[in-house]
């Protein structure tokens, strides 16, 4: 496994934990929804939530939000859909975790990807 896959891996697990402590029940880690992978797949009450990890070494260049590119919002955008049902009770996260001169940001954009 390289270094760039053992951070997202990392990056992973601190998110995890992280959904833990919101009081979050995490349901699946890596699953495939509509043919689309998703990083952590999780329930607020009755609200299903899609988590993107992003995890970046580096803020310039725009951060981990930035990396999610049109594409992938598509694809999420898939997977939120047949997650739902066509219900209203599920949304699209992204959790970023960025390394700074201080340590790790782990920064939370609820409904980040809309539409």
């Amino acid at each position: 496994m390289g270094v760039a896959r053992d951070h997202g891996a990392a990056a992973e697990d601190l998110a995890a934990a992280y959904v833990a402590l919101l009081g979050w029940e995490l349901a699946a880690r890596n699953t495939r929804l509509a043919g689309v992978e998703v990083d952590l797949l999780a329930r607020e009450g009755r609200t299903w939530i899609l988590v993107e990890v992003k995890y970046r070494a580096r803020s310039d260049f725009g951060g981990a939000p930035a990396a999610i590119d049109a594409r992938k919002r598509e694809r999420l955008r898939r997977a939120a859909l047949a997650a739902s049902g066509g219900r209203d009770d599920v949304r699209i996260d992204i959790v970023s975790i960025e390394s700074s001169a201080d340590g790790l940001v782990l920064t939370h954009h609820r409904n980040a990807i809309t539409g």
